[in-house]
């Protein structure tokens, strides 16, 4: 446990940070779902308004250190490939 007033901000931090981080991995997550959701389903046009919904939201991931960006980057590929090769 932390014993210094310094460690002890430091760890009440963390937990904000770790919270707000789950959050935001959460909702991009949610939106990747549905692409795939949509992909599955085999409906374009479904899958492509998803994958646009998706895309700033994993680019703000990226800004806000939740993802890497080429973690964000390989992901965006994989799935604009996929809905590109339905129908």
């Amino acid at each position: 446990m932390a014993n210094s007033p310094q460690a002890k901000k430091r760890a009440r931090q963390n937990q904000k940070r770790y919270a707000v981080n789950k959050a935001r991995r959460s909702r991009i997550r949610t939106f990747l779902r549905k692409v795939e959701e949509a992909i599955a389903s085999g409906d374009k046009e479904a899958a492509q308004a998803a994958l646009r919904a998706a895309q700033p939201e994993l680019m703000r991931g990226v800004t806000k250190g939740v993802f890497h960006k080429n973690t964000a980057a390989r992901k965006m590929s994989r799935l604009s490939a996929r809905v590109k090769a339905l129908g």
